[in-house]
């Protein structure tokens, strides 16, 4: 075989049947077959396995140790396999600290370009930062109170890696005894630190103990003048206990390195820089390095959220939910039968002249504030006790004060979980939520067009942009803006900045190519959606530059619009056109089109699948009789309009929405229909339904204060729904023993009916007893599990099958038990299909399985780990499950892109089940952007007209006729090819036409 394909032969992984396959080399191939039918089984977990395994084979010896339990994929020779990368749509970043800024590596280049040419400004007027002499320094440390005790410290060793056994003989020998690693103290002479090289460790020389005064002038100077010189330039003074109203300016710092502690820290670290100050405000500004722009490091972090950019606030909506209360029972942390409260409520109110039993909205506003947040003057409070009475005089803390502080002094979890309920995640005050602390923000590069500031001066604002702003914008206005950067710089700090530049350029550059030109780069990683966090990845591969390398991809169109597609499908080609191969696995047709090879796999799902029914390019998919792929793609088989659209039952409306781009929206969604909500990729879809209509009705219907429902004014005909479900794409369960068959309750019937059997009757076993969950009938060795997880340093960790039971999950004795010659292990390998059938007398579970089968889940074992599962197949999961509970008939249903994963023959099942739903009088709401759905909707909420800040208006609403009919709507202009009712040529008219035509033709069939 020429090394011009690699040839995969005797694949059998799951459902293969033996499959020999040819992939062309530096070619776009696309796997495509129903769902089930063996797709991600050749190209994940036989061809990216293997050269995954290959390259897990070139680590040490010490490493393979490790790995060498790790199953070979099961196919006989995979030969021309390049260096294989996987990008699928797992968003792995659930860590709060991720952001689009650190995942495309951007935010390293931000901080390079900001520490190398960036203009440090003063945080609190905002004038330029210049040098400060030794004598300054000395200056401001004598404003201390006389006698204060003083460290003279130079920091020689600031956060790095090493023992350090060189430098503390070298500093021995200079005369230095005494230094601070870490923040602990050591005596050279007597005791050397013993520090561990693999950790971070921060070495400050002591060289001088001093209490401070006038008389002590001459030797302050030449011990700040010798700390400057060992320090280059940097000195930082200690002090163990400072007096509460010092203040000397400087810039606080913290222990950093292995051993520091700040827990138990209550001394007083500031730095002062010969080369950083503002002698207007007496502040001194740390040395600008890369780490000062890192939220992760204590270095940039903002000290009161360290990086976060959120902190937890006692509420006051939470406190006070109900303001027509009286003021003994209106704050719900404090209950009135308790004493200490009652007590201080009423001797509040005697000191105001307000009864307890007036309702606290009746108040006046100063008074509601002292109460919430504490008294402007003292309060003589008096009460008795058994010895007699008592008294004392002082102010208020106020109800909330009371709670944030008892939250930090409380050593019961109790308590704090108490409180924990009338709290609410907040932006920081203190850095706005821009995660850095402020003399990081007041660093300034000249150039670009930001539109907003986050200086704290207008001087500020006007001599350039902080990388906090940059962080802000979107990626589409961060390449504006440094387009033409250098144009502002000086001819030094152009030849600095020129590469950075040229990166960050080409970065931003490739995201926007894969349509993500609307996301911000402050973005947390954790809310992006699967498809989103994929493309991410891709356009880091882009930038990259690799050559000679495969690429697998799982279905990278996801959650992108029409008009979009073309972009991606261009980034895909030019991958290619380097020098790449590229299997993708996809379901969309223009993806298809554009491929130079498709492998169809099928027939069927599941058993029925796992063979190659076409190997060719488009045309050959086309002409196979036996390929449902082609069927579709010719129009022979397609997806119908309906006939009618059903009218409304009234509607509920959202009014004033205007959280992130929503420009102000009133929005009517129809009651008793199916609704679309489409638009561009960043327009607000999620927004409006996630954010602000399904949080909303949470805390407006169930009263669910943990949800922070989006900035909207009112939603409005909540009479016409009795409940809100949200069906999203996020995992039914966080480990391997949640699958399919125990989240629908499958799996609770299958139990019982292997308790009904004679075996289990004649050894007294209960349905606990086929549970993998408990002890008794489960595997000891791996606790039911089937797998056990090898814990990786260096790698994610790898879950292996378990020796004993061989990935049965159950002990010898369970599985002696068997149901018409299958036992309990075997049912969870069967798939839903399997299982219909083989519990065909059996009506609970036949009902249940078919509503799997339904949602077009035929295909999956029921013991599938959940964690093995994709976004929307754990979305369908949870809709048949939503499907299996008695319904009223008056359920508002929100789903977000269902057709994720699917081939037009199961969407086409999807969509029959949702006609299901909303023909039961419930209504189906759906954020969606295949066209074979929206065009079964009947009323489409059309957001737009583009991504981002350009994003969040109601573009078209209506009939999808109607929109259809609506030049700017990019999504109806799309349409108009797929409904025969409307003349008007979409933008792929010339190809698609003749199959919107057949397709009509199809469906009144």
């Amino acid at each position: 075989m020429s090394r011009d394909y690699i040839e995969v032969r005797g694949a059998e992984e799951h459902n293969l049947k033996d499959v020999d396959v040819t992939v062309p080399r530096e070619e776009l191939t696309v796997v495509t077959g129903l769902s089930g039918s063996g797709k991600s089984s050749l190209a994940f977990e036989t061809i990216y396995a293997e050269g995954q395994r290959r390259y897990i084979e070139s680590l040490s010896a010490y490493a393979r140790n490790f790995l060498g339990q790790m199953d070979k994929p099961q196919v006989e020779n995979v030969e021309g396999l390049s260096p294989a990368i996987s990008i699928d749509q797992k968003n792995a970043a659930n860590n709060p600290r991720s952001t689009v800024g650190t995942v495309t590596e951007l935010h390293d280049y931000l901080r390079l370009l900001y520490a190398r040419v960036g203009t440090p400004h003063c945080p609190e007027c905002g004038r330029e930062v210049g040098e400060q002499s030794a004598q300054q320094m000395v200056r401001r440390l004598l404003d201390a109170p006389d006698g204060t005790r003083a460290k003279i410290c130079a920091p020689v060793v600031r956060d790095q890696k090493g023992a350090f056994e060189d430098r503390f003989d070298e500093l021995v020998s200079e005369g230095y005894t005494r230094v601070e690693v870490d923040g602990e103290s050591y005596d050279l002479t007597v005791d050397r630190p013993d520090l561990d090289e693999n950790y971070d460790h921060t070495i400050d020389v002591v060289v001088d103990r001093v209490k401070l005064s006038d008389d002590a002038r001459s030797r302050l100077t030449d011990s700040v003048e010798t700390a400057l010189e060992e320090a280059d330039g940097v000195l930082k003074v200690v002090f163990p206990d400072p007096p509460a109203d010092l203040a000397v300016g400087g810039s606080t710092a913290r222990s950093t390195g292995d051993l520091a502690d700040d827990e138990i820290e209550d001394r007083l670290v500031v730095e002062f820089s010969e080369d950083l100050a503002c002698n207007h405000c007496g502040i001194d500004i740390s040395e600008i390095e890369t780490r000062s722009f890192s939220f992760n490091s204590p270095h940039g972090a903002c000290p009161e959220c360290e990086g976060i950019g959120s902190t937890k606030e006692v509420d006051e909506d939470l406190v006070i939910e109900d303001p027509s209360k009286p003021l003994k029972h209106v704050f719900e942390p404090w209950s009135y039968n308790r004493t200490y409260y009652s007590r201080q409520l009423e001797n509040v109110a005697d000191h105001f002249g307000v009864s307890l039993d007036t309702p606290f909205e009746e108040l006046d506003e100063s008074i509601q504030r002292q109460f919430l947040y504490g008294t402007d003057q003292v309060v003589h409070f008096e009460w008795t006790t058994k010895n007699g009475t008592r008294e004392k005089t002082e102010r208020f803390e106020g109800v909330i004060n009371n709670l944030e502080r008892r939250h930090v002094e409380t050593d019961s979890d109790r308590a704090r979980d108490h409180i924990e309920e009338y709290m609410a995640v907040t932006t920081c005050p203190a850095c706005e939520g821009t995660r850095l602390k402020a003399e990081s923000r007041a660093v300034l590069v000249e150039g670009g067009s930001a539109s907003e500031t986050s200086g704290t001066s207008s001087e500020v604002s006007s001599d350039g942009t902080s990388i906090t702003e940059v962080n802000r914008m979107s990626i589409g206005d961060a390449l504006a803006h440094f387009e033409g950067m250098e144009e502002h710089l000086d001819a030094r700090q152009t030849k600095i900045a020129e590469e950075i530049l040229k990166e960050i350029r080409a970065r931003l550059g490739f995201m926007c190519e894969v349509g993500l030109e609307y996301l911000t780069l402050d973005r947390e990683a954790s809310t992006l959606s699967g498809g989103e966090s994929q493309r991410i990845r891709l356009a880091t591969q882009i930038g990259s530059g690799l050559v000679g390398v495969l690429y697998v991809l799982d279905e990278p169109s996801i959650g992108l619009h029409q008009r979009d597609n073309d972009r991606l499908l261009n980034t895909l080609a030019e991958l290619r056109d380097i020098g790449n191969t590229l299997i993708v696995v996809e379901h969309d047709t223009e993806t298809m089109r554009r491929a130079d090879n498709i492998i169809d796999m099928g027939p069927g799902p599941g058993k029925r699948g796992g063979e190659v029914v076409v190997n060719g390019d488009f045309d050959d998919v086309i002409a196979s009789d036996e390929s449902v792929t082609g069927d579709y793609l010719s129009g022979e088989k397609a997806i119908p309009v309906p006939e009618t659209r059903r009218d409304r039952d009234g509607e509920i409306t959202i009014r004033g929405a205007r959280q992130h781009n929503l420009a102000d929206l009133d929005v009517d969604i129809p009651v008793g229909n199916f609704t679309a909500i489409t638009g561009v990729s960043g327009s607000g879809k999620s927004t409006l339904m996630h954010d602000v209509l399904y949080k909303g009705l949470a805390r407006e219907m169930n009263d669910n204060t943990s949800v922070d429902p989006g900035e909207h004014d009112a939603i409005e005909g909540l009479d016409a729904i009795e409940t809100v479900r949200l069906i999203d794409q996020s995992p039914i369960g966080r480990t391997p023993r949640s699958n399919p068959a125990t989240y629908t309750n499958v799996f609770d019937y299958v139990r019982e009916l292997f308790a009904q059997t004679d075996l289990a009757n004649q050894r007294g076993y209960e349905k606990g007893r086929f549970s993998f969950n408990v002890k008794g009938g489960r595997c000891e060795e791996c606790g039911g599990q089937g797998t056990v997880k090898i814990e990786m340093n260096f790698l994610s960790d790898v879950y292996v099958p378990c020796e004993e039971c061989g990935g049965d999950r159950y002990n010898d004795e369970t599985l002696d038990v068997t149901y018409k010659g299958k036992t309990i292990a075997d049912v969870l390998q069967m798939s839903v299909d399997e299982a219909h059938d083989f519990f065909e007398s059996h009506s609970q579970l036949r009902r249940r399985l078919k509503l799997l089968k339904d949602v077009g889940l035929g295909y999956m074992r029921l013991g599938q780990p959940s964690t093995t599962l994709s976004g929307g197949e754990a979305q369908r999961v949870k809709l048949a499950e939503e499907l299996g509970k008695k319904d009223s008939g008056e359920t508002l249903y929100l789903l977000d892109e269902p057709t994720t994963g699917l081939h037009p023959e199961d969407e086409r099942k999807l969509i029959d089940v949702l006609h299901r739903l909303t023909d039961e009088g419930n209504t189906v709401v759906v954020i969606e952007h295949e066209l074979d759905l929206v065009k079964n909707a009947d009323h489409i909420v059309d957001l737009g007209p583009e991504g981002g800040e350009n994003g969040g208006e109601v573009v078209a609403a209506g009939t999808p006729e109607a929109v259809a009919r609506t030049e700017d709507s990019y999504t109806g202009q799309y349409l108009r090819d797929l409904l025969p009712d409307v003349d008007l040529e979409g933008p792929r008219a010339d190809r698609d036409l003749a199959v919107g035509e057949q397709a009509t033709g199809a469906g009144d069939d």
